[in-house]
């Protein structure tokens, strides 16, 4: 018998191409999914993808099923949010407030779908660029924060993890360490002569400088800001400094071969994106509906992005 649990370890595995990553996703154990995955293909009789073959592929019987799972997952999942609409209530209130400038990226498309399913909430979206949203949200102007920053002084907030990310290094494809074959990152000294751009937010709000640049004690030659993630990346296209923006962020323009990334420090800087919620909240399905969606919209839309371990008091690059 194949089980809707099947069908959505089978849908994460492909998402994520492989069984550490889809491990990750589901709460399980790697030993815990391919126990899972074996049992399907006992019950079966037959494999539903080629183990060890990179990229992953799948047979045709996990092909069928995988088409079998766009078919009913979606219609799973639109039939609990309906029931929990009836038992709780349509009307409701989400008043979002955003410190990631490039999170517009897979927050529109996870407010679309969101709407769809529950048309009476109502939505309302501003920048927190410019005031600090957390205390806002402690207060009740806010319903929900997505943030990079949990502040663990704030009381009765509760932070719930979207996914970790690594931010990188954009440069111009002209710049030289652009032209060394073999370079893959970059220590914080070579960073001091270069002119930083980054989003108009403060220094300490900014991983580079946070987890990166001032722990070594460097100062860049300069800091420019920028609105806009393209008008970051096309400054540092044209050689007017250097940024550090999220992988997915920057998936696009490497792409389309506008500028060249090193990541920042032999093993990474990564960090996670949450969404930050009042504890009181937490029992309202329209706003429990609005934080799968989003990460489940994350995970569908954005390149090389992992799910988040756990959810700690304070947020520390992984």
């Amino acid at each position: 018998m194949i089980e809707l649990r099947h069908l959505r370890a089978l849908s994460v595995l492909r998402e994520t191409g492989s069984l550490v990553r889809a491990a990750e996703r589901l709460h399980l154990t790697q030993s815990a999914l391919s126990h899972l995955f074996r049992e399907m293909e006992d019950r079966l009789g037959q494999e539903l993808f080629i183990r060890k073959s990179r990229p992953l592929r799948f047979t045709s019987a996990g092909l069928r099923l995988l088409q079998l799972g766009e078919d009913i997952l979606p219609q799973v999942a639109i039939a609990q949010r309906d029931l929990s609409r009836l038992a709780s209530g349509q009307a409701g209130r989400l008043n979002i407030a955003i410190e990631c400038h490039s999170c517009y990226q897979w927050l529109m498309p996870a407010l679309n779908t969101y709407r769809d399913g529950w048309p009476e909430v109502e939505l309302d979206l501003c920048s927190g660029f410019h005031f600090d949203p957390l205390p806002a949200l402690v207060r009740g102007d806010l319903d929900l924060v997505v943030t990079s920053n949990p502040d663990p002084d704030l009381k009765g907030l509760h932070y719930e993890p979207l996914f970790s990310f690594e931010m990188c290094l954009a440069i111009s494809r002209k710049h030289p360490l652009a032209q060394e074959s073999k370079r893959r990152w970059v220590e914080p000294q070579e960073l001091a002569g270069e002119v930083q751009i980054t989003y108009p937010v403060e220094r300490e709000r900014l991983d580079i400088f946070q987890h990166f640049l001032d722990p070594a004690g460097i100062e860049p030659a300069e800091v420019r800001t920028a609105e806009l993630t393209v008008m970051m990346v096309q400054l540092v296209a044209s050689g007017r400094g250097v940024c550090a923006l999220p992988n997915w962020a920057l998936h696009e323009y490497l792409q389309k071969g506008f500028v060249s990334q090193l990541r920042l420090g032999k093993e990474g800087l990564w960090s996670t994106l949450y969404t930050a919620v009042r504890e009181d909240m937490l029992e309202q399905p329209y706003l429990t509906d609005f934080l799968k969606t989003a990460r489940d919209t994350s995970f569908a839309n954005l390149e090389g992005v992992r799910a988040a371990k756990s959810s700690p008091s304070v947020a520390e690059p992984a």
